[in-house]
């Protein structure tokens, strides 16, 4: 399903039936990728997983990228859906975009689990964001990349364009304390405690700042440590918080 909005055209997909859980991807993802966490729509909810702007089969004609232009693509999205609440999982830029979300319009989000999401760019980041290649991803990466973004080579180089200019923002992603502080949803902070990214400390000065927010740390856990074995786990453990028994 599609819909324009915001000078773009925004895709998405539902699966599933039940309770409304949004799904965000992270930076050079796509929303089909859901399914290497949960394999099959979690029982019991419909989950709503759009592709954000320029990734997947969404457009960006304007080659402009911004985690808080994002958060506004998906609120239009979701007011269209006619969901005003809803609870969510973000990975990576998908969980920088739940931030901007919950900072914008605090009331839209009941629940949200951030997983490795930071509220700044550290030094770290910034060097590869800089340095970042198709050498770097390899031609095994490179080639899943193609068959995720539907618009091309043009599409492509416009998404490593968007990560170099990353390391040169500072104002998108820039969450202060008290900027935190706003956020009213439940939130569960995901970090592993090994991302070459985000050092983990700036996962507890998220939880500091976040007024209802929980914190796990994953041991040995690098960046977006909730695939492959470490899924079953994650997933039961999101679902329970989403699902407010840790209230």
């Amino acid at each position: 399903m599609t819909l324009n909005v915001n000078g773009i055209t925004i895709y998405w997909e539902t699966h599933g039936e039940g309770e409304p859980l949004l799904w965000l991807h992270g930076a050079m993802g796509c929303g089909a990728d859901w399914r290497y966490l949960f394999g099959e729509a979690p029982a019991g909810h419909q989950l709503i997983a759009p592709d954000l702007r320029g990734h997947g089969a969404s457009t960006n004609p304007s080659g402009a990228f911004t985690f808080r232009q994002c958060a506004l693509d998906v609120l239009a999205l979701l007011r269209h859906l006619g969901l005003p609440r809803i609870k969510a999982i973000g990975l990576s830029g998908g969980g920088i975009v739940l931030l901007h979300m919950a900072t914008i319009e605090p009331s839209s989000l009941e629940r949200m689990v951030v997983v490795s999401a930071p509220p700044y760019f550290p030094p770290e980041a910034r060097a590869l964001q800089r340095q970042f290649s198709a050498a770097m991803l390899g031609a095994e990466e490179m080639e899943r990349m193609r068959g995720r973004h539907e618009h091309g080579e043009a599409q492509m180089q416009q998404l490593f364009a968007m990560v170099h200019g990353f390391a040169e923002s500072y104002d998108d992603v820039n969450f202060t304390s008290p900027y935190l502080s706003t956020i009213a949803a439940e939130t569960l902070i995901v970090f592993g405690d090994r991302d070459p990214l985000y050092p983990v400390s700036i996962a507890f000065e998220m939880h500091r700042a976040i007024p209802k927010s929980y914190l796990w740390v994953v041991p040995n856990g690098g960046h977006g440590p909730i695939f492959r074995e470490a899924a079953p786990r994650f997933v039961d453990t999101a679902l329970a918080f989403l699902q407010g028994h840790w209230s």
